[in-house]
């Protein structure tokens, strides 16, 4: 099963650019590595980035720039970014969180604060011109998270999963459930589809309730392939896993989804969970479409 080892070990300090579109997340990915033990700064002018991280370079540190920093330019980042991976003996990071151009304006329409690049326009306008001068800095090679269907404590995992220091740490392995008729989630990377099994939704009685309800749970394990579905993903997953952690993967994510995202999927989730524990793996449970309860926590 996944060894309890990480190929990204490593004694080297560390310098982690935050970049992104403003309202992706960047704050809160930001907190994230501060808490993982790294010195944050936002906001930090272009220019002075090589002389802090060098001045500071038996510590791990990240650094948060965007448009709103002052000289900011994407092709002059990327060159001072590609100079102290080539001539320092820092382990050079880059981190470009993005999201929906819906989302970014519910979350700016929300808050009630004006977009950088649109201070007195639609801040549509703003974002596509933020995506122009962010474009090269996206198509870096770095790493992309798509924080639209994120909560704040997905976003956290995920950072902390992909730079949370140095030293011996397994795989971190995520399940989700989620509806078709919602999109796939951008950040899986395996997914398994279960409208094959029976359907609650067709019982009037069931169709309120979810996949953690024993009733609905009950109607699904009734149909025979709920057991076979579930016996072979334990098949798949097995020999996959410590490939995919041998291969420098930190963060796996695992994704099930039925049409609506509150029956089915939910509940081969949660069967799922119970194949991990079996397995000594831990896990973290997401259910991204699945009714939510009064006072939930809003989406990053």
């Amino acid at each position: 099963m996944v060894a309890h080892s990480s190929p990204k070990e490593s004694s080297r300090p560390r310098l982690v650019v935050v970049t992104g579109m403003s309202g992706a997340g960047k704050g809160v990915a930001l907190q994230a590595l501060e808490d993982a033990g790294f010195e944050t700064v936002d906001n930090l002018p272009v220019a002075l980035i090589n002389a802090v991280v060098t001045a500071q370079d038996d510590h791990s540190i990240a650094v948060g720039v965007d448009v709103r920093t002052r000289d900011f330019d994407a092709a002059r980042l990327l060159s001072v970014i590609e100079n102290i991976r080539q001539n320092t003996h820092i382990d050079v990071g880059l981190m470009f969180l993005d999201a929906d151009t819906d989302m970014i304006t519910r979350r700016y329409t929300e808050t009630r604060r004006p977009h950088p690049l649109a201070p007195e326009r639609r801040v549509s306008d703003g974002i596509e011109l933020e995506r122009q001068l962010l474009a090269p800095l996206r198509e870096s090679g770095g790493l992309v998270i798509d924080t639209s269907h994120l909560l704040p404590a997905d976003l956290k995992r995920i950072v902390q999963g992909q730079f949370g220091g140095g030293g011996v740490r397994p795989m971190q392995v995520f399940l989700m459930s989620f509806g078709y008729k919602n999109g796939l989630p951008r950040d899986a990377d395996l997914v398994l589809d279960v409208r094959f099994l029976k359907n609650p939704h067709y019982d009037k009685i069931l169709r309120p309730m979810t996949g953690l309800d024993p009733a609905v749970g009950a109607f699904i394990s009734e149909d025979p392939a709920s057991a076979t579905f579930l016996e072979r993903a334990g098949a798949l997953l097995e020999p996959l896993l410590p490939l995919y952690e041998r291969e420098g993967k930190s963060y796996f994510t695992i994704a099930i989804g039925c049409t609506g995202g509150q029956h089915r999927s939910v509940y081969m989730v949660e069967r799922l969970k119970e194949w991990f524990a079996a397995h000594s793996i831990p896990v973290d449970v997401r259910h991204r479409d699945m009714p939510r309860p009064p006072h939930a926590p809003k989406r990053s």
